[in-house]
């Protein structure tokens, strides 16, 4: 029996991964307490997901447990022990823009629960690889810093920059900026993660997440954008854009293409390893564009204001450089360019009632 442990099971990536690696063979264990609720509200709720995940798939076991309950993670994986094969650690608080009101929630959640869980794999099962879903918030503001160019409907940078044509790779630094209080608790276990792997030799690799989304995805004002922002839409409810004149670009991952990305980690995982992971240039669009794009799926007007005053550490342009990760391993291919993520959305939005969250 091998056994996948993964935390914020119940969440858009959690679920994805639990999904796609109890199809692979592996009995998986999810931990998730439905925090996201206590973050975002109802409509942030995980619990129709893990309804979902209890029925559908059929070597799944849920755990309500909270990753900063020592005890409670404890006897998780002392029951499974060597039988864990992989850790996927995709729970978290991941706004940072909620991280300023409870800072103290917010660093304890990203950083202590995840010292807590790379301390218990190698306690408990250190040939295990293990799988941190970080984020490109690590790296503050410093991408603002950029010699960026106003576009009718996006930031640009400049041509000839080395970031111009495929993105921002992993030789970014992080220090010396403003990274938001999130940006510093994922900082912190992001860099934990990291000396795990090269101090004690654990197999273990960051993801540095660019925009995350998918059908799975509960947005809210504070998390999630693009599943936010279609909701908004189909819904017909106001939304702001806040800053920078509506040009700022996100690249857009969907949440099966990260998952396979993990898998591929998992069958020829590598030591202390970092990854820029996003769209990058195959899946990336500016606020705008993703107004006018969802205008275009509904048929109708968005209802939407601006706010000059930008969210503190809010990149102006953000694009992955994905070629590391490829060039590591050439058979993952993305699958999910923008224009299919938002019809999945919109089809999903339009699909179910806006009152009950997913993930």
């Amino acid at each position: 029996m091998a056994v996948a442990i993964i935390t914020g099971a119940a969440g858009l990536i959690g679920s994805e991964a639990a999904s796609l690696f109890s199809e692979k063979g592996l009995d998986v264990v999810g931990i998730d307490n439905d925090m996201r609720r206590y973050f975002f509200g109802d409509e942030g709720s995980t619990r129709s997901r893990r309804k979902d995940l209890e029925q559908r798939v059929r070597r799944y076991r849920h755990v309500e447990a909270d990753i900063r309950d020592a005890d409670a993670l404890e006897r998780v994986f002392a029951e499974y022990n060597r039988a864990i094969a992989v850790v996927i650690h995709a729970a978290g608080q991941p706004s940072h823009d909620w991280a300023a009101r409870e800072p103290m929630t917010d660093f304890t959640v990203n950083a202590n629960g995840t010292l807590l869980l790379l301390e218990m794999t190698r306690r408990f099962c250190p040939d295990a690889p293990f799988v941190f879903t970080s984020t490109n918030k690590v790296y503050g503001d410093l991408p603002n810093r950029l010699p960026l160019v106003e576009a009718a409907t996006r930031w640009t940078v400049a041509g000839g920059h080395p970031y111009c044509d495929h993105g921002i790779d992993e030789s970014m630094p992080i220090d010396q900026s403003l990274h938001s209080l999130f940006g510093v608790s994922k900082a912190a276990a992001d860099l934990m993660v990291q000396e795990y792997g090269r101090y004690f030799g654990l197999r273990t690799v960051c993801f540095r997440c660019g925009c995350l989304t998918g059908p799975g995805h509960a947005g809210a004002e504070l998390h999630g954008f693009l599943s936010y922002l279609v909701k908004c839409a189909v819904g017909d409810r106001p939304y702001t854009v806040f800053g920078y004149k509506g040009k700022q670009v996100r690249d857009n991952l969907h949440s099966h293409d990260l998952v396979s990305a993990f898998w591929h980690f998992f069958s020829a995982p590598r030591v202390g390893e970092v990854y820029n992971i996003g769209g990058g240039a195959f899946s990336n669009c500016s606020m705008m564009e993703a107004i006018a794009a969802v205008e275009r799926l509904t048929g109708r007007p968005m209802r939407w204001s601006y706010n000059d005053v930008s969210r503190a550490g809010d990149h102006i342009w953000y694009i992955s450089d994905v070629r590391r990760f490829r060039g590591h391993y050439p058979s993952w291919v993305p699958l999910y360019p923008l224009d299919r993520i938002l019809h999945e959305l919109h089809a999903a939005m339009s699909a179910r009632p806006l009152h009950i969250g997913q993930a």
